[in-house]
């Protein structure tokens, strides 16, 4: 096998430079699917390392938060396991770093390369070496944000990956029909809204996370999610200023997505601390230009706001129609509830929009 190796840290000082490349090392693994929960990365460490003021780099780095909600969604937490105790337990979480001083390295900088499927399908390990903790310190400050955009990226591939593994054909062919674009979908969403500009698209109770809600007890259903996909006419650019996505936004989900108390429906929050955001994205392919939008979501009406939650969506013109079309996904939880599973669910389906 190949062992090439490429600096992740840069010296800017020095060289100038301040991009660098990873090194991508795969192997077989044994095709066991990885543990661990969506959203977490396992760092493997001394503990001294761990305990010392180098935490901080790592949360600052690799804790960072899917922007604007409230309360905050971190992309990742850390939890942590030393060399000894990671050895006799199990070894195919999903997302691993490895953290290593090595007296013995040579040169000014120390190293940062990526592992692909070590012990597991589609497992991401980092390691990061260096002479000693000075040199840690620089190396994860200049290279950690490349760091967290590989596990990103990696977190909705695998879910992306299962997802059109199960496949559910009956409503992607009727989505391609009516908007003449495709996406993945977990296997037992339902079509619970067809009208001829607007689809809705509830997932299934199996795909939620589980919150703990007492001493023994289990709530599998706390959390609602889904996909909307409308689309109406296109006129000219301005329609994608934040202004105009916004009101046509708040125009379909008044009309199309209903509370369960009648006379309230969904509708965007304009509080200053979560106003929506915008800005532009590609598929996972790229394929196809868009404006992601994200923001959190209320039903109002009667007076008074019900429950809300997150949204996320891309707006983008289809090539043949000439429609702007919108595939909008919602998180609607409470409080208490982790909501990084279901907005990385949504993340997936999103990147995997194609047009047909």
């Amino acid at each position: 096998m190949m062992n090439m190796k490429f600096l992740l840290y840069c010296v800017v000082a020095v060289l100038g430079l301040s991009s660098c490349n990873f090194d991508k090392k795969s192997f077989k693994s044994t095709g066991i699917a990885v543990t661990g929960k969506i959203g977490e990365i396992l760092v493997v460490c001394d503990q001294d390392i761990w305990d010392s003021r180098f935490k901080e780099c790592l949360d600052t780095n690799l804790t960072q938060f899917i922007m604007p909600y409230f309360p905050d969604v971190a992309t990742f937490e850390l939890i942590h396991k030393t060399p000894n105790h990671f050895t006799q337990g199990v070894k195919r979480y999903r997302n691993t770093m490895f953290i290593n001083i090595d007296p013995t390295l040579k040169g000014d900088i120390g190293k940062i390369e990526k592992r692909v499927g070590v012990w597991a399908a589609d497992q991401l390990v980092i390691d990061i070496t260096a002479r000693d903790f000075d040199q840690l310190e620089k190396t994860c400050s200049a290279g950690l944000k490349s760091v967290h955009q590989e596990f990103d990226t990696y977190e909705w591939k695998r879910i992306k990956k299962y997802y059109a593994e199960s496949e559910n054909r009956y409503i992607s062919d009727k989505v391609i029909k009516n908007f003449g674009i495709d996406f993945q979908l977990p296997d037992g969403a339902r079509l619970v809204t067809t009208r001829a500009n607007f689809y809705r698209i509830e997932f299934p109770s199996a795909a939620r996370p589980i919150e703990f809600v007492g001493a023994g007890t289990q709530d599998p259903g706390t959390i609602t999610s889904g996909i909307l996909v409308y689309q109406y006419d296109y006129k000219d650019s301005s329609q994608f200023s934040l202004e105009k996505l916004l009101r046509d936004r708040d125009t379909m989900l008044r009309f199309n997505v209903p509370s369960d108390y009648e006379g309230m429906y969904m509708g965007t929050q304009y509080n200053k601390i979560v106003y929506p955001e915008i800005d532009p994205t590609m598929n996972e392919d790229g394929t196809l230009s868009a404006v992601e939008m994200k923001g959190m979501f209320v039903f109002v009406g009667l007076g008074k706001h019900g429950t809300g939650g997150a949204f996320w969506a891309y707006h983008f013109i289809h090539p043949k129609s000439q429609k702007m079309i919108c595939v909008s996904g919602y998180v609607d939880a409470p409080s208490t509830a982790s909501w990084t599973q279901p907005l990385r669910e949504v993340q997936a389906i999103l990147k995997s929009v194609v047009i047909k």
